[in-house]
């Protein structure tokens, strides 16, 4: 396996939705980005989402029963990560998160916001512009797609969808994705969702 290549190195970061609890077929992302940033260096994951508590199956969330922010911990130091409950669909309760985020880490690097699109902001070193990117996601081996996957007829007739046939992506795909796209690699992109769906689109 190869190594981290610490591309986040030094980065507070926001991940929503990091506990993987939802009812779309982006559950376990958050998570896996949110594990994929500590990863690869970041200075700081505030993991933002109403419970701390992911949900999971052997098809989502690493660690399941464990909250995000403790299996962080636990690998990257205590001080790595935290918690905090936040409702996204509250103003109120974004800007509380991003006061605490600034409070903690002295400023705020990187957000992402986990949903349909992985939407990864963050401000770059040198010119401090803000760059917005999304990830536009394909069909993952997450817990609110297990059903599907394990029913032959919803898996055959999804699987025709993408040139890699029956091979769904994961949560971990797109995390890697998002690494790049917070990273000061990505300085040059912004405006433009990246899909990471098998080559769905490009049919």
């Amino acid at each position: 396996m190869s190594q981290p290549s610490c591309r986040l190195a030094g980065k507070i970061t926001v991940v929503t939705g990091a506990s993987s609890v939802g009812t779309t077929k982006a559950a376990g992302l958050g998570r896996a980005i949110a594990l994929a940033f500590a990863s690869e260096g970041a200075a700081l994951v505030v993991c933002a989402d109403l419970q701390p508590i992911a949900k999971g199956t052997e098809f989502g969330a690493e660690a399941a029963g464990t909250p995000t922010h403790e299996v962080i911990q636990q690998r990257f130091g205590v001080n790595k990560a935290f918690f905090l409950r936040t409702n996204v669909t509250i103003g109120a309760e974004v800007e509380r998160l991003v006061q605490e985020v600034v409070k903690a880490g002295g400023r705020l690097d990187v957000w992402v916001e986990r949903c349909y699109l992985a939407e990864i902001m963050n401000s770059t070193a040198a010119a401090r512009n803000i760059n917005s990117r999304s990830v536009f996601l394909g069909y993952l081996r997450t817990p609110m797609t297990q059903g599907q996957f394990e029913d032959p007829e919803n898996r055959s007739a999804i699987s025709a969808m993408t040139p890699w046939g029956d091979e769904w992506g994961s949560p971990q795909d797109v995390a890697k994705v998002a690494v790049f796209l917070a990273s000061d690699d990505a300085a040059y992109v912004t405006g433009v969702p990246i899909p990471v769906d098998g080559g769905y689109c490009a049919q």
